[in-house]
């Protein structure tokens, strides 16, 4: 069987750190990032322009996704069948409940926002479609951590990663808290990765009942939840009812 092919896998390595950083990159940037020879970067990055997955700034000479890769991203998220069972049910969720609605994936040890629709008013908001959230401070990630869809890796020697003060960095207070997760259907954080933020969230199952997705409301935290810190359960009732109809949808049995 043959191997892997170098020249594909250095240009995976290379989309992937354009799209992982929040700003162009000049070639020696790239080279220098990959452990890579200028010539052997700036071969690759003129290949991938080529065929557009890759633009250069006139000016500046750096570098950025092209369109055509952002189109087959796009392309691929429109054709999930997830996402296109859920649209119409996460629509009629973020009107009823008044807050913003995203629906999550697990890829490569995060959750994956797949589609996101926003809150039904005319505050400034960030579309979050494509962001990848962490698995451990994000009420998304946590329902799929807690029916075994996500798995967290290797766990550093520092605990895990906190966000802010409320993140729940211990192994065994996360445990607890997916526990907890499993016994009442859903799941919350409370300005675990964002302060004055909290989301609720709850499991989409597919055939045979297996958890494939995760539908989360978020919001601010004093419209989320009770001056108790608790989720409020007119929200909680309004976002379970939708993860059933999306998962009756998708195939799932009653549960």
């Amino acid at each position: 069987m043959a191997g892997p092919v170098q020249s594909i896998e250095r240009a995976a390595a290379i989309l992937r750190l354009l799209a992982g950083g929040p700003r162009r990159l000049g070639l020696g940037e790239v080279a220098s990032s990959l452990g890579l020879a200028k010539g052997t970067a700036h071969g690759i990055l003129r290949t991938l322009q080529h065929v557009d997955f890759v633009e250069q700034d006139e000016t500046t000479g750096k570098y950025q996704l092209g369109a055509a890769l952002l189109h087959l991203g796009t392309s691929y998220l429109d054709v999930n069948e997830l996402r296109s069972r859920a649209i119409n049910w996460a629509d009629a969720l973020a009107a009823r409940s008044g807050e913003a609605v995203r629906i999550g994936t697990p890829l490569e040890g995060r959750v994956l926002v797949i589609h996101h629709v926003f809150r039904p008013d005319d505050t400034l908001q960030t579309l979050d479609v494509g962001a990848l959230l962490p698995l451990h401070a994000s009420s998304l990630g946590k329902v799929l951590l807690a029916f075994g869809t996500a798995v967290l890796g290797p766990l550093p020697a520092d605990g895990l990663e906190a966000y802010t003060r409320h993140t729940l960095v211990v192994r065994e207070d996360l445990d607890r808290a997916l526990a907890e997760i499993r016994e009442v259907g859903w799941g919350a954080e409370v300005q675990e990765m964002t302060m004055g933020d909290a989301g609720i969230a709850a499991p989409i199952r597919g055939h045979g009942g297996l958890v494939v997705g995760a539908i989360g409301l978020s919001g601010p935290v004093e419209r989320i939840c009770d001056p108790r810190g608790r989720p409020l359960p007119a929200l909680t009732a309004l976002l379970r009812e939708a993860a059933r109809a999306i998962s009756r949808d998708l195939g799932a049995g009653r549960w």
